[in-house]
């Protein structure tokens, strides 16, 4: 009687299932002298596995999170879609500002607004009330600090010029806006006082602070100095409080960008920010106002299964959609195929020599994703203490054949 064939059969498939590992090992092993702990995926201009370590091991993606974000954000609201803001008056001349989360209400769309205001007959303003109902935060974004860098902005449903104050401290001590399109505001003296002389641009909210509280005023002192540059008569106090239904609705304020603008600019800039500002809108929109991280959470991950399969979703994590929190989680399998689906909007990415490509960047976290120069996607995820990306980066382009 012959030997049973079920072992024989194993053994052989565990050979080929060894053998199948073997160019993955080969190529961990070949950059053992850059990754401690990390992993890397190329693919050819298809999305096909060209080369890998660690492909399915899930890292901190820090700002390399942007890219599915900004993926699902024009799947949710779409590559024309425009941030808005309504402005309403009531019958004692005050105006309420009700926005839904618009990242880039700078000064420029601020003046914009008054202008509209003007011709539409609005001559008095007395008090501001900022209504900030569209968005509902149980916390500032997973991963936040709370420095006086831009970087740690709070996230509000009315703010102006990034929740961050631009300005210029003089030998004398003497506080200015260091933008022309800028008044120097009250904020600047409070956020700039003891600073040396210098020019800064910092978070509204450094240390301890109530994020909607300051949000607020900033917005409110940022109208008021515009609408007397404009020459618009009317003062009065400032305050959070909704729209009342005795306010008639006379303005809604579409952003000059449009979402594919904005995304171009937190992939560039890596503005956490906007990118989380554009996060809870995607929420917003699929499953209410008021925008919550919760709902933002859920349309995202729903956008991405939508996009590239539960599978591939599941590989990625977000606690928040600007790649600040530490929970964060994505392999480098996902991220060549988020890359493969990206590609129309590929230009939108930033530029290193010839490559189009994102950085993330944390204490220990030192990350790339993008395109190579022939097109064909990578990325490279170093959760480690040195930084070897750009080493990493070059043995990749050259081990593809690319310089």
């Amino acid at each position: 009687m012959g030997k049973p064939f079920f072992p024989v059969a194993l053994s052989l498939l565990f050979v080929v299932a060894l053998l199948d590992r073997q160019p993955a090992l080969a190529d961990c092993r070949s950059f053992a002298d850059l990754i401690v702990n990390g992993g890397y995926a190329v693919g050819d201009p298809q999305g096909r596995i060209v080369t890998s370590c660690n492909e399915n091991k899930p890292f901190i993606p820090a700002s390399i999170i942007k890219i599915p974000l900004a993926l699902a954000a024009f799947d949710i609201l779409g590559p024309d879609f425009r941030f808005s803001t309504e402005l309403y008056v009531d019958r004692q001349n005050n105006l309420y500002i009700k926005g839904d989360g618009d990242p880039f209400l700078v000064s420029e769309e601020v003046e914009l607004i008054l202008d509209r205001l003007v011709e539409k007959g609005i001559q008095v303003i007395n008090s501001i009330f900022i209504d900030n109902s569209a968005v509902n935060l149980d916390r500032q974004a997973p991963g936040a600090g709370t420095s006086n860098n831009p970087y740690d902005v709070p996230v509000t449903a009315v703010a102006v010029n990034f929740n961050t104050v631009n300005f210029r401290v003089h030998d004398s001590g003497r506080i200015e806006s260091a933008e022309s399109q800028t008044p120097t505001l009250p904020i600047m003296h409070e956020l700039g006082k003891g600073l040396p002389p210098g020019e800064y641009r910092i978070n509204i909210c450094g240390g301890k602070c109530s994020a909607e509280q300051q949000s607020a005023r900033y917005t409110a002192e940022l109208f008021r100095a515009l609408q007397r540059r404009k020459k618009i008569s009317g003062d009065g106090s400032w305050e959070i409080g909704k729209v009342p239904a005795r306010a008639n609705l006379v303005h809604t304020h579409r952003n000059s960008r449009t979402l594919a603008q904005v995304v171009q600019a937190f992939l560039k800039y890596s503005n956490n920010f906007i990118a989380n500002q554009v996060y809870l809108r995607c929420g917003a929109e699929v499953h209410g106002v008021p925008a919550t991280w919760e709902k933002a959470g859920r349309a995202v991950n729903t956008s991405l299964g939508r996009l590239l399969g539960p599978q591939t979703a599941a590989r990625i994590h977000m606690e928040e959609g600007a790649g600040l929190s530490r929970e964060n989680r994505i392999t480098a399998s996902a991220v060549l195929e988020t890359l493969v689906k990206f590609k129309p909007h590929a230009g939108l990415l930033p530029r290193k020599k010839n490559d189009g490509l994102k950085s993330g960047t944390l204490e220990g976290v030192y990350n790339y994703a993008g395109y190579l120069n022939d097109d064909s996607p990578f990325v490279i995820l170093l959760n480690q203490k040195e930084n070897t990306r750009d080493r990493a980066l070059e043995r990749l382009s050259k081990q593809s054949g690319i310089d």
